[in-house]
């Protein structure tokens, strides 16, 4: 039997994709291909497909793959009837609540030169406390005579 997949060239890190018509029981990486029907750049998204060759062997019976069936319709090439195209797969959220997006929000940290600034008022008042003492202590009280 024969499939459409993609065959994946290019260097490492930056992959590019032929479309190929090739028989199911050989590897993509095998060589052996029957059809070299176009090529896929992701990274430009650029795609480069011959649709008449496309029709061709999927009318003769070439079962392409999912993420070639999508390629084709992103492309506008006719599928027949008995080509489906897999379903949009919806997942709930595990423990969504530990997202960072959903938790609530914290106080805001203070800066170093915000910490730097408290310190220094806190030094001076402490003086100023100090001094207050002080004052206070070297006044005798009077003394009732």
């Amino acid at each position: 039997m024969l499939v459409i997949r993609m065959q994946r060239t290019g260097r490492k890190g930056y992959a590019q994709f032929r479309v190929v018509v090739q028989d199911s029981r050989r590897t993509p990486t095998s060589g052996r291909v029957v059809a070299l029907l176009g090529s896929l750049n992701p990274h430009t998204k650029q795609a480069i497909i011959n649709k008449e060759k496309a029709v061709f062997y999927m009318e003769h019976g070439a079962q392409p793959s999912d993420r070639v069936v999508q390629l084709f319709q992103a492309e506008g090439i006719k599928l027949p009837e008995w080509v489906k195209a897999a379903t949009i797969k919806k997942r709930e959220i595990r423990n969504s609540e530990k997202l960072r997006k959903n938790r609530p929000a914290e106080p805001e940290k203070e800066t170093s030169s915000d910490q730097s600034a408290n310190k220094s008022e806190e030094v001076k008042s402490d003086a100023v406390e100090i001094e207050a003492e002080d004052q206070s202590t070297d006044t005798p009280a009077s003394k009732p005579e």
